[in-house]
Formats: C-alpha cells, structure tokens, sequence
C-alpha cells in the first residue's frame, strides 16, 4: 500500500486521538460553568495568546489566503493581511486589558453577560439580543468547519463525505464537552504549532522543488500586477488589474471584525493575569505577521510549481497546500509523515475554529438565554448537564446544515465576520471607552449594525460602483452613530454605572 494511503491517515487519528485525550485531562478542571465557558480566568500568556490566534485564522490561513495569492498575486490577499494585521494588534492594545478588568468586575463569564451587566441591564434585553445574534451566526459558522472537515478527508482519502463529517465532529464534540474552554484553549495551542509545522514544512518542500527562492520571486515579478499592492493579476486573460484606494479600504475593513468576535475576545476574558497581557500581545501579533507572510508566499510557490508542471493547474486555487501535501507523501515515508501533519494542519485550522464557536452558541443559550432571559433555576451539577447538553444540541444542528456536501456553507463566514463585526465591535468600543454611553445606545448601536450588514450586503452592494465594498464597513460606521446619537438623546447612565467605569479605568492604568 501506498504512504498516501497508511501513513497519512495513521498520522491523522493520532492527532485527532491526542485531541480527544487532552479533553478528557482537563474535564477535571472545571468544577462549575465559569471553569467550563471561561477556564476559572486561569489561562497563562502562551496559551491565552496562542489560543487566541488559533480560534481566529480557521481554514483560512491554510487554505484561503494562500488560495488568493496563488490565483491573483499580492494586493487581494496582502491587504486583507495587513487588514487583519492591524486588527489583531489594535484588538490586544485597546480591549484586551480593559475588557479583562471589565468584565470582572460585572462578573460577566459570557460576551452577553458582560453587556448587560455592564449597563446594569435588569430586563436583560441586551443579553437577550446579544445571545440571540451569537447564535445566528455560530450555529451556521460551525456547520462550515464540519462541512470543510468532510471535504478535506473526502478530498483526500476518497472518504464518504458525512461519514468524514460526522467523525470530525465527534472528535470536536468529545474534548469540547468534556473539557470546556480550557480544553478547547490548549487544544488551540497544540493546534496552533501543528498549523505553524505546516507552513513551514510546506515553504521548504515547495522552495526546494520549484528551484529557489529567486525562481520563485522571478516568476511573481513576471507576471503582470502579481507582484503588487496596487494592482492584481488577471489569471483569465493574463493582464492586469488596477485595485484601486476604495477597494483597498473595503479589504482592510477586515480588520474592524476583531473588536466584535466572541471566541476571540473571551480569550481576553480568561487570561489569569492582566499585566501578563502584554506578553499575550507580542506573541499574538508576531505569530499572524509571520504565519500570513508565510502561507502567502505559499501561494507564490505553488504558481510557480503548476507552471513548471510539478503540480497540476488547480481549478480551486484553495487546494494549493493539499496538492503540495500530496505530492510531498510521493518522496520516502519521513515526507509522508510530515505530508500528514499538514493534513493535520488543516484540520486543526477548521476544529480550533469550532470548538471555541461551539462554546460561545452554547454559553449563549444556556447561561443568557435559558438561565439570563428565562430565569432558568438551576445548581452548578445542573448547569454544567445544561452547558454539555445544549453545546451537543448546537453540534447537532451544525451536523444537519453541512449534511448537504454541495452547500456553499463557506460563503457565511465572511458574513458572520461582518455580522459579529458590526454588531458587538462597536458596543464593545463604547462599553470599554465611552463612559456617556448607555444601554439604549448599546441597543440601538447593535440593532442598527446587524440590520445594516444585511442591507448592504443583499440591497446596497448590489448597485456596484462605489457601494460594492465589504459590508463590515458601513455597518460598523452605522453601528457607532447609532450609539453616539441614542446616547446622547437619551438619559445619561446613573451615578453607579460611572462610578463603576472610573474604577474601572482607574484598576487599568494602576499597574
């Protein structure tokens, strides 16, 4: 039998079996829901950082972004880099510590929780729509990371598609329920280096069959606009392309998404110790800086590889890394067992994602909206059966909206980026910023983001022109004028809700 067909899927389940392990270790941490949906506010720079970092890229990094470049040069795919850049740092800077602190505080152990107790929400009318945005979202967003899970392995192996799925998603459920955030986050650290092993074991493999560094950056500069930021290249017709000021702006825009995500932003939440995020920052920062120049420059390599004929013209650029993967497993077994932690790479890509996703629709619907919203009496035993039951629901439900393999599920991640983009960024920035802010101004800030992100995108965008840019963008500006003016027609926040605020402020900038 061939390596292909051995060796990668051994290496495979026994990444997937190290998954399940950790899970069931760190089940005997979490001795009630704030351990299970928050880690006890125990996690340490390295894993707050690395987690952090690993929730947030997805298929993306492996798959996405050297997609782009392979197919149409630099400017799409370094501007939304250094979009998500710049997001990523600015997010660490400004919330990171401050949200820490906040939240508390409030005693919020949840996104929605930290809203509504931020403005003393009593009817909990914040936490209700928060909850309820999450969950929009989420459950779809998750279905995505199945759905890429059943297609990576049918792809490669010539598995059934919903048996792949369904084994993906068992795997993701087993050490997300048994463990909770504190499996998830160091599942997502662990997933994070085998990401980073993937990259770079791509980029040496691939420099090295297409002939150099220098053929490879000869190639980039012979292609008209590849090799640009102000231009793309035009892969049908073999010219170039202007990418103008607006569509840079629009692309960068991707970077206002981070203020808003909750698996991301809890990460901030948990870390055990607020000075220590610095650190969290340094680390986080340099890891995306690197990891996206690298699985661009991916990108370049396997243009230059399917030029030569090594590999084959791709119909979906997106397979660059997997065609490159396969075609490593073809040269002695040590390359096959490296070809597999790629594989297991990518997956780690799409389960780091959907573990920390499940977390955050199942604290949505068991902690604001069964036990916030409906007042839901239970004990810590109960609660913690309520947190697992409802997070296998939501797995569930994600299972049955990827069941069909031709759905264009992807297609909402880009959505959902806005849509949490739009309606908690710009709540969040207020909440941590804008002590005159208050809660009718919050509501009417994330009524009005979310509502905008699906006008422009099925309405407004349509007309082309100026108005086809990323609908993160004039949502989020919506979102904020929307706060600043309800604020500001309404009532100010009373006496302790400032009060509140400026110890707060002043807890941050003690140390």
């Amino acid at each position: 039998m061939s390596n292909i067909s051995i060796i990668i899927p051994v290496t495979i389940i026994a990444y997937l079996i190290m998954m399940i392990v950790i899970g069931i270790l760190y089940s005997k941490r979490n001795k009630n829901v704030s351990d299970f949906y928050l880690g006890g506010r125990k996690l340490g720079p390295l894993v707050t950082a690395m987690s952090a970092e690993a929730s947030d890229m997805s298929r993306w990094l492996l798959m996405g972004l050297p997609g782009v470049a392979y197919l149409t040069g630099g400017a799409e795919a370094g501007w939304t880099a250094i979009g998500l850049a710049a997001g990523t740092y600015l997010n660490w800077l400004f919330v990171a510590k401050r949200l820490r602190v906040y939240s508390q505080k409030v005693g919020a152990i949840t996104v929605p929780d930290f809203f509504a107790n931020r403005y003393h929400d009593k009817n909990k009318i914040l936490m209700g729509i928060a909850a309820v945005i999450i969950l929009i979202f989420f459950v779809p967003y998750t279905a995505s990371g199945f759905s890429a899970c059943g297609k990576l392995f049918s792809t490669i192996f010539g598995w059934e598609y919903h048996t792949a799925m369904i084994i993906s998603a068992i795997v993701i459920i087993a050490y997300t329920c048994s463990g909770g955030f504190l499996a998830a986050s160091f599942t997502d650290l662990i997933q994070s280096i085998v990401m980073t092993a993937a990259l770079v074991s791509i980029i040496v493999f691939g420099v090295s069959k297409a002939g150099g560094m220098g053929a490879v950056m000869d190639n980039a500069q012979s292609l008209p606009g590849y090799f640009s930021l102000t231009t793309i290249h035009d892969p049908a017709s073999g010219g170039a392309n202007p990418y103008n000021f607006l569509t840079i702006v629009s692309t960068l825009a991707w970077g206002l998404g981070y203020f808003g995500m909750p698996h991301i932003i809890l990460r901030f939440m948990a870390i055990e110790d607020k000075n220590k995020i610095k650190t969290s920052r340094r680390i986080a920062s340099v890891w995306v800086v690197i990891s996206m120049t690298v699985a661009i420059f991916i990108g370049f390599i396997g243009n230059l590889l399917s030029k030569q004929g090594t590999l084959e013209q791709l119909a979906d650029p997106e397979r660059i890394i997997i065609k490159t993967a396969l075609y490593m497993s073809e040269h002695g077994i040590f390359l096959a067992i490296i070809a597999g932690l790629v594989f297991a790479g990518i997956l780690a890509c799409m389960m780091s994602t959907s573990d920390s996703q499940l977390l955050a629709a199942s604290s949505s619907m068991s902690e604001n909206i069964l036990k916030g919203v409906f007042n839901l009496k239970l004990d810590e035993k109960q609660s913690m059966l309520c947190a697992r039951g409802v997070l296998t629901v939501i797995a569930v439900l994600g299972v049955i909206l990827a069941w069909d393999p031709e759905s264009s599920v992807f297609e909402v991640v880009s959505f959902a980026w806005a849509g949490f983009g739009a309606t908690f960024g710009p709540v969040m920035l207020a909440a941590l910023f804008w002590k005159r802010s208050n809660k009718a101004g919050a509501i009417a800030g994330m009524i009005a983001g979310g509502v905008m992100v699906f006008v422009w995108k099925f309405g407004i965008a349509k007309l082309g022109g100026m108005f086809a840019i990323y609908e993160l963008l004039p949502a989020f500006v919506t979102a904020l004028i929307a706060i600043v003016a309800v604020s500001l027609m309404t009532e100010a926040p009373e006496k302790e809700i400032a009060d509140e605020f400026d110890a707060v402020v002043s807890e941050v900038h003690s140390a």
